[in-house]
């Protein structure tokens, strides 16, 4: 006698690690069928050279804090070690998959790949998918015109709430018993007090935190290394791997701002989660950015690739306190604020001269933030390849000087330098044979000489980069991509 599976719904959790403001678990719960929550740990994507294991001990305690939650209403997530086809024709070896759920995702393009595979195989197996959109990110557009007041709009929906009533989820019991046909993944790991932890209840602690007090001093320390740890939000980790909707986290802001003395401040943290916003919408209208310059006549441009440049940058051994002090901080905690980082790649692709790709992986897998929306196309901007942005070459001791004054961050990260007076600290190369007698520090030895000359190399990659600017091709794609990436006003201009 032949049994009839019954029908469910799958809800395919990708970047959207939360239960509440999901839209797919939301519109799962809008149907008669029980629903299967299911995160598939891809060994494509685990071995891909853009992820670290920073990402994947994040992503296990989210899950792993979902799940605690789950078991209070008899649910769980079946989590397990797969690619997502061999797991649906599992799943549908016990039970009729009629939908799956899931967000749409702006990711590599391995990731793209995947969903065109999953794509085929609905077809194939008679299975809907419907993707919901990723907090206001659009699919499909050609330009965006209107597409500032789309995204507002979007961010003005009520947040969905996650009330599911008795027996909408398979039970714990039935997980725990499809658990027996995979191999599942073990949540647990080495907890690294220097980042920060996944799971809603700590995007919370800090979206509280930020909202109370410390984004009064978020505009002034913006750009201050050591200062911007605190009065940065610091939930962009919560954004991009889920925790958090970006629309749970722009309304929290506006309902805030409407009793806050500090109004501006608030308004230039809402710009920024617009901002955002922007950059994942250019890399889902253009994701060729992974691999390549957008703009063409950056195409042709060739660096010689330095393995002893690369090497010192990525170690924080430079011999330029400002970014082995950004690098090792980077390199221990995930967290950097923007100017920094931006700084980190102006120095790689232009005071190094080394192609930005190799920059953008190394930096993917430190970046505990990770998303490759904004990943790319920030990297491609820093590295003065738009054609478009403003040419930026920063001066990483200038930099040091102008926001880290009293060389707090470069002796917390560069314990070589600390004993050192502060003008010092900032450029220990220039001390004389008796100072570094005095300070007991000996530039090439207790702490590397620059291995670069600064000055002469910001020229050079100022005059190359100009020279290229003028060029036809450039110009020609500089109005392809103000066209597409633009409105007519500009109004979303980088």
């Amino acid at each position: 006698m032949i049994t009839k599976k019954e029908h469910i719904n799958i809800v395919w959790f990708k970047r959207d690690l939360r239960l509440h403001d999901n839209e797919a678990i939301f519109n799962a719960l809008q149907t008669s069928r029980r629903s299967i929550l299911l995160y598939v740990f891809e060994k494509q994507l685990i071995e891909d050279e853009h992820y670290s294991e920073r990402h994947w001990n994040f992503i296990k305690s989210s899950l792993r804090e979902m799940n605690e939650d789950l078991k209070q209403i008899d649910a769980k997530i079946l989590v397990v070690n797969s690619d997502i086809i061999a797991a649906l024709n599992l799943i549908q070896s016990r039970y009729h998959i009629d939908t799956i759920y899931s967000h749409q995702e702006t990711g590599l393009k391995i990731t793209y790949e995947r969903d065109k595979i999953v794509s085929r195989y609905c077809r194939n197996n008679l299975v809907t998918w419907e993707e919901s959109i990723s907090n206001g990110v659009l699919r499909g557009l050609n330009d965006r015109e209107d597409w500032v007041e789309k995204w507002e709009a979007f961010m003005k929906q009520p947040v969905l709430d996650f009330n599911p009533r008795e027996s909408q989820l398979v039970s714990l019991n039935e997980i725990l018993d499809l658990e027996r046909l995979f191999q599942v993944t073990d949540l647990t790991f080495q907890l690294d007090p220097n980042m920060q932890q996944g799971g809603r209840r700590n995007a919370i602690k800090y979206l509280n935190s930020f909202f109370n007090e410390r984004y009064f001093n978020y505009a002034l320390h913006i750009s201050k290394p050591e200062a911007s740890r605190k009065s940065c939000s610091r939930l962009s980790p919560y954004l991009a791997w889920g925790n958090l909707s970006v629309r749970e986290v722009w309304q929290k802001a506006k309902e805030v701002r409407t009793t806050a003395t500090h109004k501006r401040t608030l308004d230039a943290f809402t710009s920024r989660l617009r901002w955002q916003a922007h950059f994942i919408q250019k890399f889902e209208m253009e994701d060729s950015m992974e691999f390549k310059s957008i703009n063409k006549g950056y195409q042709k441009l060739k660096k010689d690739i330095s393995e002893q440049f690369q090497i010192a940058w990525k170690t924080g051994q430079t011999g330029i306190p400002m970014v082995d002090a950004s690098m090792r901080c980077l390199q221990t905690t995930g967290y950097l604020n923007f100017r920094m980082r931006a700084m980190l790649v102006s120095f790689f692709t232009h005071i190094l001269w080394q192609p930005w790709k190799d920059a953008s992986v190394h930096l993917s897998q430190l970046f505990l933030d990770f998303e490759p929306g904004i990943h790319f196309p920030q990297i491609q901007m820093q590295a003065g390849e738009t054609g478009v942005n403003a040419l930026r070459i920063y001066n990483p001791v200038k930099n040091g000087l102008e926001h880290d004054p009293d060389a707090v961050f470069i002796k917390k990260w560069v314990p070589e330098l600390e004993n050192l007076e502060t003008r010092l600290a900032h450029e220990p190369y220039l001390m004389t044979p008796l100072e570094q007698k005095m300070y007991n520090v000996t530039i090439g030895k207790d702490y590397p000489s620059p291995i670069v000359d600064i000055k002469l190399n910001r020229k050079k990659a100022s005059d190359t980069l100009w020279s290229i600017r003028k060029e036809t091709i450039v110009r020609e794609e500089n109005n392809r991509i103000l066209k597409k990436h633009t409105t007519r006003d500009r109004k979303v201009f980088d």
